[in-house]
């Protein structure tokens, strides 16, 4: 089977710069009618359709971010450290970061909403795995399963997201998709903190399995891949410009022998990295053992991520254009108070009060995820119309290299400075934490070797 780049998720790469997309005729003129009378339910449909993938991307931060409320009654539940929670944890990325290329080329041959469908109801199974495991072994294999169901939401809902808005309206719609994943990553902090301390994490992960079962039925039901498939027309314009295709493999190999795509690459991973590992997993446990605070107050501080994440991705995408040729400036900029802030939890990781804690976790969120918003633009535009979808799908893939590598390794360093128990000192924590400074430092070095000219076609 050949698999072409005129499926590129992102707008820019299905039209051409000066080829506006235009509606072709429907197949009947009773089709003709009912889109002519029927503008309104045109515009009905396509925001329910996004309220229920939306939905979905909400489900998909929940399960990424969940381990950092219940961290430590996991450590005593399957009797482990810190090294075997930071892989459990992380076992979500490896499958994920894998299946980015493969989510496109499902979307392609069995259709976007085939696909989330049919992995979210292996994620919804997952988490209900998770909360039944009875040791450390099942509760692995459950995470991996949940990492490989919720890989499958985000590329095929951006395609799908491409055929009912126009390209004016896309950028938008992806903001509010991004900050509804804020939404998720609260849902995981606070909410979540109080409903493991109301039924514990076990049935805390089984109604959330319940729930992501339930919402993969309601994507089937009423999400559809193309507005034609309810009578309404379709844009054409839909493939790359004549004369511009090229196989899937060749436009991989192109991305990746491009010097300049891996400086962006380096600053994903690296700051990504360090959001996920400590947003995503010890965040909780420091809050905890360092600061005395219980589940339910740490749940509210580690809430602040989902603030920023809102906050910050509508803030960004609202103010995109005017960023343009600038958006290595606000990477470099934003890698030098990631670094700051990864020199205090590694040297003052008591100093500050509850009010300050909360303002350093929303400033945590807006410059470690919340700015990767920039991060997919530059990537596209460093390549031209017909290779952009492959370098943001490519680039999509190192934010969960940067999670698989950091938590584990912030596990590992934690157990050699002993707390067998999951009972971790100030110290140890301080001693873990000098690795988010190097890779702080890793981001900022990256963020500076970016360029954002688009090489010539």
């Amino acid at each position: 089977m050949t698999n072409r780049l005129e499926t590129n998720i992102m707008p820019e790469s299905t039209y051409g710069p000066s080829s506006p997309p235009t509606l072709s005729a429907p197949s009947s003129p009773d089709l003709e009618a009912a889109a002519g009378q029927g503008l309104h339910s045109l515009t009905g449909r396509r925001a329910l359709i996004f309220t229920v993938l939306a939905g979905a991307y909400l489900l998909v931060f929940f399960h990424r971010l969940s381990p950092a409320v219940i961290a430590l009654d996991l450590m005593r539940d399957l009797s482990v450290g810190g090294a075997a929670i930071g892989l459990l944890s992380s076992a979500y990325f490896y499958p994920y970061a894998v299946m980015q290329l493969p989510a496109g080329l499902l979307s392609d041959s069995w259709g976007s909403r085939r696909t989330v469908t049919v992995f979210f109801l292996i994620a919804g199974v997952g988490s209900l795995l998770f909360g039944l495991a009875g040791g450390w072994g099942w509760a692995l294999t459950a995470r991996v399963l949940v990492g490989v169901g919720v890989a499958m939401v985000f590329v095929p809902t951006l395609k799908i997201l491409t055929h009912w808005y126009a390209p004016a309206q896309f950028q938008g719609m992806t903001g509010i998709l991004l900050a509804v994943g804020g939404s998720g990553m609260y849902a995981a902090a606070a909410p979540l903190a109080w409903l493991s301390d109301l039924w514990g994490w076990r049935i805390s992960m089984i109604v959330i399995g319940a729930a992501t079962l339930v919402w993969s039925g309601l994507i089937w039901l009423l999400v559809r891949d193309r507005p034609s498939q309810l009578g309404f027309a379709d844009p054409e314009g839909l493939t790359a410009p004549a004369g511009e295709e090229i196989g899937i493999w060749e436009g991989t190999k192109l991305v990746l022998g491009t010097f300049a795509f891996w400086p962006l690459a380096l600053w994903f991973t690296a700051s990504a990295g360090i959001f996920f590992s400590f947003g995503g997993l010890w965040g909780g446990p420091f809050l905890m053992q360092v600061h005395g605070l219980s589940k339910a107050a740490a749940g509210g501080v580690l809430s602040m991520l989902a603030v920023g994440m809102i906050a910050g991705s509508l803030a960004i995408s609202a103010l995109d254009r005017r960023l343009l040729g600038r958006r290595r400036r606000v990477l470099r900029a934003s890698s030098l108070i990631m670094l700051a802030l990864c020199l205090w939890l590694a040297f003052w990781p008591r100093s500050l009060n509850l009010p300050l804690l909360y303002l350093w976790f929303l400033v945590f969120s807006m410059v470690g995820n919340a700015v990767g918003v920039l991060a997919f633009a530059a990537a596209k535009e460093l390549f031209p119309v017909h290779l952009s979808g492959t370098s943001v799908g490519l680039i999509n893939m190192f934010p969960f290299v940067g999670a698989m590598i950091m938590q584990p390794l912030v596990g590992w360093l934690l157990q050699t400075q002993g707390g067998g128990d999951g009972a971790y000192s100030e110290q140890a924590y301080s001693h873990a934490f000098l690795a988010y400074l190097g890779a702080a430092l890793a981001a900022f070095i990256g963020a500076s070797l970016i360029r954002e000219e688009r090489p010539r076609a």
